[in-house]
């Protein structure tokens, strides 16, 4: 009873889940009056006046339909949007998931106590090992903080994905297997999964009722690379994962068919706490330039790192380690809380382990021997092939811009996270000479299960400003005014978007009823403006801000033609990454990190030399 008492008192992580409001539907006048205002910065005066006709007729005919059946699906389910979400924008894509769709990025421990070193990589593996298993035991106790805005609890289910999930490919269609519980469900897996040389172990974290200690974790860490080191690779499974994923679903049920047991060994993989990769390799990274880091993580050896696991957690031979994550069951804010706390931990305790140096004898780790032929070894080299060709077309440039930083920009009374948006319109803009359709992430989690809404950047009011600064007639004052109205617009999108005022998950509902039902596919989404304006996917820009912390991550682009850029925001700094293809003559990763910097400077330029 006592017990009960001390725990009522004290906030539970996913205590509110129950009492969170359900995701809203916005009204169809609304979101159709947004998505017009969003396509005007990639039509002429023609194509506008078509788009129109065709959202007027939408709105009074078929669209008000889909908009009644989508109330009604609203009415029996929490979040309307979550379950079509899920299959939409991840489990029925069948493009190769851990290059296309996964996000990764370096742990930020390289800039303080752990710069780059040979010879650390399993001293230092075993702490950042230990402080994410302890993170493990604050979820599985509901000790980790409930995120609030305000006295606004939000929405923590992601949080339950983070730890022994992972995807299992479908031939259709993918699904999520989730085997984490709280203390309060019941049991939960208590495995890791470590990747070296083409092998695979398995060995338990606790032991005795309680959590190994970095110098036993330092042990079985050591066993695994010694063992590897001095006998043959093994035939690397775990490189399947970077294939197509249909391909993927038919050679996992060839390896599966082979033998009973692959089955209980892919299951131990699918059921592990997180995967531990070791890399050989050592990239380049210092506190300025994340290039060659992030590109390593991203794109390393795919025979040590399981592409579906929700958490790879990678290490490389010069003691400098970062993450590869699944996007399906969760968003990159879960995974900067965890690296963010890791990396408080390491500070902390000055890069080191103070506690006993005690070794228990604890069983030592196991290898998972997968029974394989010839056919799987071939489907392994085949994966291995396709997803080195395309990784090697891909171009990441990753630096931190120190000039200034958050501080400079609250001070002049612009929002950072816009500041950094418009930056990047106008350096599209200067490279491209046009505009570019733009993905912002923004977050639903004031609501049930929610998770994100897209904020399109490019405006008329931003496209304005960005024409104004190509314009050597345009005055100072002139292009203050235009930029501070570009502010404005973005702020208040984002606002909308987060208080589930955005349009594209509804018009995405609205196209899911109408297949649902059988429908032909209504002219709204197949009007040419659409897929120019970004819509169905196809944004030429795909960004997000991943926070205030020193965690960093990336995506790839959504389109050959395109961009992934993401960044964080710190008091004096502002660190960039952003990807393009080689294959694609008209983007350079390079040249739009650099125009973004002069955009910064620029901006504000303008707010000191122009007068109100």
């Amino acid at each position: 009873m006592e017990n009960q008492l001390a725990k009522s008192n004290e906030e539970r992580t996913f205590q509110y889940q129950d009492s969170l409001p359900s995701l809203p539907v916005p009204s169809l006048e609304e979101s159709l009056k947004k998505y017009l205002e969003s396509v005007k910065p990639f039509a002429n005066e023609e194509e506008y006046k078509k788009t129109e006709e065709i959202v007027h007729k939408f709105q009074s005919g078929i669209g008000e339909k889909l908009h009644q059946k989508l109330l009604e699906r609203a009415k029996g389910k929490r979040n309307w949007l979550e379950e079509w979400w899920l299959n939409a924008a991840y489990l029925d894509v069948r493009i190769p998931s851990q290059l296309n769709v996964n996000f990764a990025g370096p742990a930020p421990h390289f800039e303080h106590y752990w710069p780059p070193k040979e010879g650390t990589q399993l001293e230092r593996g075993s702490i950042i090992l230990w402080h994410n298993l302890n993170y493990w035991q604050l979820l599985r106790k509901e000790k980790v903080p409930v995120h609030k805005v305000g006295n606004t609890p939000l929405d923590m289910n992601q949080f339950r994905m983070l730890f022994s999930t992972c995807k299992v490919p479908g031939i259709t269609r993918d699904s999520i297997m989730n085997y984490f519980r709280t203390e309060s469900e019941g049991r939960s897996p208590n495995h890791i999964v470590v990747l070296c040389r083409g092998r695979a172990f398995v060995f338990d974290v606790i032991h005795e009722g309680c959590l190994i200690t970095p110098p036993e974790l330092l042990r079985q860490l050591m066993y695994i690379r010694k063992k590897c080191h001095s006998e043959p690779a093994g035939p690397g499974i775990a490189a399947l994962t970077s294939e197509e994923r249909t391909r993927w679903a038919k050679a996992r049920e060839y390896l599966v068919g082979l033998h009973p047991e692959n089955l209980t060994l892919l299951e131990k993989v699918q059921s592990s706490l997180l995967v531990y990769s070791l890399e050989d390799s050592s990239p380049h990274v210092t506190p300025e330039d994340y290039s060659e880091i992030t590109a390593a993580i991203f794109s390393g050896d795919p025979t040590v790192r399981w592409g579906d696991k929700s958490y790879n957690l990678i290490s490389f031979s010069n003691g400098v380690f970062g993450c590869n994550c699944d996007h399906a069951p969760f968003d990159a804010m879960v995974m900067v809380n965890v690296s963010y706390y890791v990396d408080e931990k390491i500070i902390q305790n000055e890069g080191r382990w103070k506690g006993s140096e005690k070794v228990r004898d604890i069983p030592l780790p196991e290898e998972l021997v997968f029974t394989v032929d010839e056919k799987v070894l071939n489907d392994i080299n085949k994966a291995k092939a396709q997803y080195l060709r395309e990784a090697s077309d891909l171009q990441i440039a990753a630096y931190a811009f120190t000039s200034f930083g958050k501080k400079l920009t609250k001070k002049k009374m612009l929002h950072p996270d816009t500041f950094i948006q418009l930056a990047l319109q106008l350096a599209y803009y200067r490279l491209h000479g046009h505009p570019g359709c733009c993905y912002e992430t923004a977050m639903t989690r004031y609501f049930y299960h929610g998770r994100t809404e897209t904020v399109r950047s490019c405006t008329v009011e931003a496209i304005r400003w960005c024409q104004s600064m190509q314009d050597p007639s345009a005055t100072l004052h002139g292009r203050q005014q235009k930029m501070l109205q570009a502010f404005a617009k973005h702020n208040k999108m984002m606002k909308d978007c987060s208080a589930g005022k955005g349009f594209d998950r509804h018009l995405l509902g609205l196209s899911l009823i109408a297949k649902e039902e059988g429908l032909p596919v209504p002219e709204l989404f197949t009007d040419p403006l659409f897929t120019k304006s970004g819509g169905g996917g196809n944004f030429v820009l795909s960004t997000s801000l991943i926070g205030y912390l020193r965690v960093q991550g990336m995506v790839v682009p959504m389109v050959h033609n395109g961009y992934g850029f993401f960044y964080h925001i710190r008091d004096d700094r502002f660190v960039v990454a952003c990807s393009a293809w080689k294959s694609c003559p008209e983007t350079d990763a390079e040249k739009l990190v650099q125009l973004i910097f002069c955009a910064f400077h620029d901006m504000i330029q303008l707010m000191n030399t122009a007068h109100l």
